[in-house]
């Protein structure tokens, strides 16, 4: 029931101001901002050269995900991301001997 009450309580305001327009049935959706923060934490951590890997059970607990395993559906493959995720790659191929 909460879920309901927070998801009409996103509807009207994101009506109010102006993500969605007044008759819209599609649009931004209180999930999608999950979604986006987890990816947006991700791609922060590869900029600021920290391991994404060591510090995902931090994003999994901070969404309050059980397992590690569940925070994989919030993980988009954005641009970003997956820029970041290649620049990783790419350097760690540099550096082999």
């Amino acid at each position: 029931m909460w879920l309901v009450t927070r998801s009409r309580t996103f509807y009207a305001l994101s009506r109010q101001i102006g993500l969605r327009g007044p008759a819209d049935r599609r649009g931004p959706r209180l999930h999608d901002l999950r979604h986006r923060f987890a990816t947006h934490t991700l791609v922060q951590w590869y900029r600021s050269g920290q391991d994404p890997e060591k510090r995902l059970p931090l994003l999994s607990a901070y969404l309050g995900h059980v397992h590690v395993a569940d925070t994989q559906w919030y993980l988009e493959g954005s641009p970003e991301l997956m820029r970041e995720a290649m620049h990783r790659l790419q350097r760690r191929w540099e550096a082999r001997p």
